[in-house]
């Protein structure tokens, strides 16, 4: 078709869509293995997930199939030693297709909003191409989620093109009924 370049011949299989999953600290973290499991069943799809260090409290890496990166993969020394050496949030970046937040809590809410990289998964967010679909699903405590501050960072993610998913009303961990 006009407009469009001709297709590269490859002796190769085309590329499968590469999703990144990022899950942080939210008792919804407990849900990662289902996620996980319910996305692999989509044809073609490659999953790689980025955790936060409070997110690896919810759930058991043993039950997540696919490569998990956390900070300390980033960090290690091993990895980075010089100026041509891969950057593990840039090469995420790049590999990428399209991330999912899921759960986004409201600490990471906040940290993204506001810029800041101090972890693994802020710094791929931090560096995310943002002609690519970046899609988050704030999970917090009613309570949380009602504070005036959430409504502004939900609006500045969306500012930056990011796309929400919106919170569901159900039975809370505490007990209390709320988004």
């Amino acid at each position: 078709e006009p407009g469009f370049p001709a297709e590269k011949s490859s002796s190769g299989p085309p590329a499968l869509p590469h999703l990144l999953v990022g899950v942080t600290g939210s008792v919804a973290a407990l849900k990662l293995p289902l996620l996980i499991q319910e996305l692999l069943k989509i044809p073609g799809l490659e999953v790689k997930v980025v955790t936060t260090e409070r997110a690896k409290h919810f759930y058991n890496a043993q039950e997540i199939p696919v490569t998990l990166y956390s900070d300390e993969d980033e960090w290690q020394a091993s990895l980075w030693k010089g100026r041509s050496d891969p950057v593990l949030h840039i090469e995420l970046r790049r590999w990428a297709d399209l991330m999912v937040v899921a759960p986004l809590d409201a600490n990471t809410l906040a940290k993204l909003a506001n810029g800041i990289c101090d972890n693994l998964l802020t710094c791929v967010i931090r560096a995310w191409d943002l002609r690519k679909p970046l899609l988050f699903c704030p999970a917090m405590n009613t309570a949380m989620w009602e504070h005036p501050l959430t409504a502004q960072q939900v609006e500045q993610l969306k500012g930056f093109g990011y796309i929400e998913i919106p919170c569901v009303v159900k039975k809370l961990v505490c007990g209390d009924e709320g988004q």
